[in-house]
């Protein structure tokens, strides 16, 4: 049985603003998702209705076989019944109140006594690292301790959902990198079912069981990050998870491979359809960059199956690591391909990647 089933998720607002649209997914227990997507798509909409904050126009959920909402038969939870807790962007700590406090707040709420609160509160700031901070007031914590505090506040109640709502954007890179692996270990070990909003692909990526990415209120692919990756299904899924290639043309088919006629004399084959395209449709093709090998000649590499473009090198940007090399092909095609080392502009090298590798989508 589903811990988390949500039916026809809809948030109209005035008129005709339509934030979420007929969303529709489950969670098994212990499972943790993120809602994946730019500003504005209706992410952080559909969390806040799960939570109760909003009221959605349309919609039933259910939360380990109870129903918190429910349009059809009048249903309605209020927020502090629905054993959830929630970790905000801003963290959202009361400025007055020292750490114990702050932590301490939900329990309060719920009348819990107050030996069994001191108790807790000690247990959950010693799984969130930050033992003997209880006294200190929020402007005297930095930024990282802060997110700590409100983590810490939303798990003291043993809630049944976790819900956080972009919780590390308000920190710096390497803190953002350290505070991923910490929620995700501690989600892990606390068996906590999680729903995470963020517009962040790493995080979703390294952090997520699930993604579901969504555009415009609607989800339009969910699946593992791998699956995603490998096979996003729509371009917009493509240009949001990591970097793409997209190449334009006319879809072409040939026995049992497909191909994208570029100009009169190129072309690139693919085995790997995006839905039952006619013939002379124009399509996008996706080839994620780390899929291409490089040469300075074709004589090099078994070019057997693979797709080979000769191209001209425009620049290249050093990320680091490794360089991100920018090419010509055909005089209008550009390609972005990672490479171990620098060439000067101008250099001729050919670019070879499996038929498989390329992914034709409907434009």
């Amino acid at each position: 049985m589903d811990y988390i089933e949500v039916k026809g998720l809809t948030k109209i607002f005035g008129k005709d603003v339509i934030a979420v649209q007929d969303a529709n997914f489950t969670l098994e227990y212990g499972e943790f998702i993120s809602l994946l997507g730019p500003s504005g798509c209706g992410k952080s909409t559909i969390l806040n209705m799960i939570s109760g904050l909003i009221e959605p126009t349309e919609a039933e959920i259910f939360v380990d076989g109870k129903c918190f909402f429910s349009n059809r038969q009048s249903i309605n939870v209020p927020t502090e019944k629905r054993e959830m807790g929630m970790v905000f962007q801003d963290f959202a700590l009361w400025p007055h109140l020292n750490v114990f406090e702050n932590v301490a707040f939900g329990l309060r709420l719920r009348k819990v006594a107050s030996g069994e609160i001191k108790k807790k509160v000690h247990e959950a700031l010693e799984l969130v690292k930050l033992p003997g901070f209880e006294n200190r007031l929020p402007k005297e914590l930095s930024g990282g301790q802060q997110q700590r505090v409100a983590f810490a506040r939303a798990i003291v109640i043993s809630p049944k959902v976790l819900l956080l709502d972009e919780p590390l954007s308000a920190l710096d890179a390497k803190l953002r990198e350290e505070m991923r692996e910490e929620i995700t270990n501690l989600t892990r070990e606390l068996s906590i079912t999680t729903i995470y909003v963020t517009h962040d692909q790493v995080e979703a990526l390294t952090m997520s069981d699930r993604m579901f990415v969504m555009n415009e209120g609607q989800i339009l692919r969910a699946g593992t990050p791998l699956d995603i990756y490998e096979d996003p299904q729509a371009s917009f899924v493509a240009a949001f998870i990591g970097k793409s290639n997209f190449i334009e043309g006319e879809y072409q088919k040939q026995g049992e491979d497909a191909f994208i006629q570029l100009s009169e004399n190129l072309r690139i084959q693919s085995t790997r359809l995006g839905g039952d395209i006619p013939a002379g449709q124009k399509v996008s093709a996706v080839l994620r960059p780390e899929k291409i090998m490089v040469s300075r000649s074709p004589g090099d590499v078994d070019t057997d199956g693979l797709n080979l473009l000769k191209g001209k090198l425009l620049r290249t940007v050093f990320l680091g690591d490794s360089y991100e090399a920018h090419f010509q092909v055909d005089d209008h095609l550009t390609f972005k391909v990672p490479l171990q080392q620098d060439y000067p502009s101008d250099t001729i090298l050919y670019l070879m990647f499996r038929k498989e590798e390329v992914k034709i989508l409907e434009k």
